[in-house]
């Protein structure tokens, strides 16, 4: 059907920008085993068999829900960037006891919660490999570097544990100039240098290395010693667009929403409550009009949207627009599916299967 069909608010989900953007990720690496690209934007079984069909084959996700699609889509290495905690280490047991032959990994930055995925898998005669999540400067998750050598020594003697290697997402570097980004992540990454060299002194193999995620991904790309894990790059949207001017990835999603009301006559009404789009940004960073740039975000409720114009009389309830939102992840996750759309015709529907908690483990 004709896109105008569609019912709003929805997702529009161009194919051919979404292979586009892949293949970028893979010519900015140059080396696809360099790759291991986080599945929590797009969370659909088309996006990881687009890339499997590009020949990457390792994966990063958040979720157990995530994890799981990637193991029914074929997927045969699994990072869950995650330290699972609670119910999680079963369900991850358990997700692996059903696909034994697909690698899977986990994150641990704390030797209780590593114990405790150890024990879990050691009790039921099986291994957990882990890769130490390390906080450098992002706050959010991790150990410091400097402080880790000891916990990468217990999860090696740990029976239930295979350690892998290192992993250090920094997100935080939100630099424009990409030479002063290259600078602040180069500079963040000194104590990891320091840690393995401070374990290969102490006779160990030189351990795996993740790093970045999507900001960072142009410095981490050309670097040589590492695996990169870019995440929002397959879709893009219109915050990295301006963040990351050096990266040539284009956004594949289009929200379609629709003019409802004219309530005053400088301002007009769309259907995109919270519920359609990501709000955590302030008001004026949740969705931009290519079309018509000048339309200016003033409110927002779960239901509506109030965009403020110099031109209302141009606009009458039911007129549909196109929007890129400045946040695709979490608005992906707000909706049950993507239209995919060939020139002006919704062509297919791309389920998103893990937007859910749970799929089937």
């Amino acid at each position: 059907m004709h896109y105008s069909q569609l019912d709003s608010p929805c997702l529009l989900v161009d194919p051919l920008v979404v292979k586009k953007n892949i293949n970028e990720m893979i010519r900015m690496i140059g080396d696809v085993n360099r790759l291991r690209p986080h599945i929590k934007t797009h969370k659909t079984a088309e996006g990881i068999q687009w890339m499997l069909k590009a020949g990457i084959h390792q994966f990063k996700c958040a979720t157990i829900a995530e994890a799981e699609l990637l193991a029914l889509n074929g997927a045969k290495d699994i990072l869950l960037a995650y330290q699972p905690v609670g119910p999680k280490i079963d369900r991850l047991f358990e997700l692996q006891k059903k696909y034994p032959k697909i690698k899977f990994a986990c994150l641990t930055d704390h030797l209780t919660a590593a114990r405790a995925i150890g024990d879990y898998f050691q009790q039921h005669a099986s291994k957990m490999s882990v890769y130490v999540d390390l906080n450098v400067g992002m706050n959010r998750t991790g150990i410091a570097p400097s402080d880790a050598f000891e916990l990468i020594l217990a999860l090696k003697n740990h029976e239930g544990l295979i350690f892998e290697g290192l992993h250090a997402y920094d997100g935080h570097h939100r630099h424009t100039d990409y030479n002063e980004k290259e600078k602040a992540c180069e500079k963040g990454f000194e104590p990891v240098y320091e840690l393995i060299s401070q374990l290969m002194a102490a006779g160990l193999h030189r351990p795996i290395l993740i790093a970045g995620g999507s900001p960072s991904f142009s410095v981490h790309c050309k670097k040589t010693d590492r695996i990169c894990s870019p995440g929002t790059n397959i879709f893009w949207d219109h915050g990295y667009t301006g963040l990351c001017p050096e990266q040539d990835f284009e956004p594949a999603v289009r929200i379609l929403t629709r003019v409802i009301s004219l309530p005053a006559s400088n301002k007009i009404c769309i259907d995109l409550g919270h519920k359609a789009v990501a709000s955590e940004n302030e008001i004026s960073k949740r969705i931009f009009f290519p079309s018509h740039a000048h339309l200016k975000p003033v409110s927002q409720s779960e239901e509506h949207m109030v965009l403020e114009t110099n031109a209302a009389d141009a606009f009458k309830p039911g007129d549909v627009l196109m929007g890129i939102p400045y946040h695709i992840c979490p608005t992906v996750a707000l909706h049950e599916s993507l239209y995919e759309i060939n020139g002006d015709i919704a062509t297919g529907e791309w389920k998103v299967l893990a937007r859910k908690r749970k799929i089937h483990l």
